[in-house]
């Protein structure tokens, strides 16, 4: 369509991840015209896919806590439920060369990379983080300095700190307690009355949700128009105009759901300078996502995490002890993640460049490991994938009302205190669109 025909909608929603496709959504089903842009040729984010064999796998690794309630209720409303599975996994520590299971509060007992009095200071870690009711007493403090107070220096050297410097590297020291509080608060809701974690997983990968919204948002009278990236969002009198290469959309509402940089490109002709500065202030990490295809298993454990700091993965996560390898014509799935800067030389590498970097890691921990074990490796990058949650956090979130009426942001930097997960996602931009719906006067919930 030529720029010089606008088309028009209710509702412009740029992005098609979780949030966008949550928004739309809701929006949709209280009656309310939306028009959902993607810049991407498919919908879902980060959360998107590709193929091994004849079915989909996530480009970086998804999980559904048990606790995950509101993609739950997605899920059901669309028939899907019966395409999750929950099971109980296992977790583990590599550290000093050594594996250490963790998968309940009874392994601490056995962690002999920790004292005695260290194995009961982690346990009582776990017990008063959970206690802590009122994030808000965290906003100022450090990570480091939080767990450095409640389980002592050697509990910190071993078991958080690696971690925190394996997703954050010279950030660490910046993280916001608050961050890490909600990190321990989930996964100890994530056990079963056993005490061993439970996940679940959507066959087919979080695509299989993402495609179902997308198929309802049509049904319901909604656009999804993928490979259309929004150069320029505007306000025209009491309307708003969004702009991509195949269209002008004039719509009285505008949702924006990528990263905050992203949207400050798309407004910054017209927006005032201070929100400007407000929404650049938000720094991210990128992450490159290494999958590899092996013809066996590499360990029992779903979850590892790698408590070596010259390793250059925070986490080895096989996937294939979670979903079957038999889903992926007998192949093991194992992804390795890292976190860095964008303009770290690395994160420009191919998938064989990345491959070849990771495999001397890999035999160091695993040395029976041989090369024709990986019968395909495949590479994922994404740009804007972790803010950096720093102290004080709270007042440099920006609000999801923009500087003008309708216009609204509702992105992953702004879900807090929990941090970026799918399910707050839905949960944020569904709450967004019900508050719009109730200022043009339809009903806040969605029918029966």
């Amino acid at each position: 369509m030529s720029n010089s025909h606008p088309s028009t909608t209710d509702v412009t929603i740029v992005g098609a991840g979780f949030t966008g496709l949550a928004a739309a959504y809701e929006l949709a089903k209280l009656g309310i015209k939306v028009t959902l842009l993607e810049a991407d040729d498919e919908v879902g984010g980060l959360a998107s896919a590709f193929s091994v064999g004849n079915t989909k796998l996530d480009r970086f690794y998804h999980i559904l806590f048990t606790t995950d309630h509101e993609i739950m209720r997605l899920l059901r409303e669309l028939g899907l439920s019966d395409q999750v599975t929950v099971n109980a996994t296992n977790a583990s520590i590599y550290y000093a060369h050594r594996f250490f299971k963790l998968s309940s509060p009874w392994d601490l007992l056995t962690f002999r990379a920790l004292r005695p009095i260290d194995r009961l200071r982690l346990g009582l870690l776990m017990v008063r983080a959970r206690l802590v009711n009122d994030w808000a007493s965290l906003e100022q403090r450090s990570a480091y300095e939080w767990l450095r107070e409640l389980g002592g220096e050697n509990v910190f050297r071993v078991v958080w700190q690696p971690l925190l410097k394996g997703k954050f590297g010279d950030f660490a020291e910046q993280i916001s307690a608050v961050w890490f509080w909600n990190k321990l608060k989930l996964r100890s809701a994530s056990r079963a009355n056993g005490g061993e974690e439970r996940f679940a997983y959507i066959h087919g990968g979080f695509t299989v949700l993402a495609q179902a919204i997308a198929r309802r948002i049509e049904e319901l009278g909604g656009r999804v128009e993928v490979n259309s990236p929004v150069s320029r969002i505007e306000p025209d009198g009491d309307k708003w105009v969004t702009v991509t290469p195949h269209e002008t959309i004039v719509s009285t509402a505008v949702v924006a759901t990528p990263a905050l940089p992203l949207i400050s490109n798309m407004i910054k002709h017209w927006s005032p300078p201070d929100y400007t500065r407000q929404l650049e202030r938000i720094r991210y990490l990128g992450n490159i996502c290494l999958v590899l295809e092996l013809d066996r298993s590499l360990t029992n454990s779903y979850w590892l995490n790698v408590n070596d700091p010259t390793f250059p993965f925070v986490a080895l996560i096989e996937h294939t002890n979670l979903e079957s390898a038999s889903h992926y014509g007998g192949r093991h799935i194992v992804y390795l993640s890292r976190y860095m800067r964008t303009s770290d030389p690395l994160f420009s590498s191919t998938a064989q460049e990345f491959c070849d970097y990771a495999f001397p890691y890999l035999t160091a921990m695993f040395p029976a490991m041989e090369r024709t074990w990986i019968r395909a490796c495949h590479l994922w990058r994404a740009h804007w994938s972790q803010p950096i949650v720093e102290k004080g956090y709270g007042q440099l979130r920006p609000p999801e009302e923009g500087p003008r009426p309708g216009f609204f942001i509702c992105t992953m930097a702004q879900i807090y205190p929990e941090d970026r997960g799918t399910n707050y996602a839905v949960r944020a931009a569904t709450r967004l669109a019900r508050r719009i719906a109730g200022s043009r006067g339809s009903s806040p919930h969605p029918p029966a």
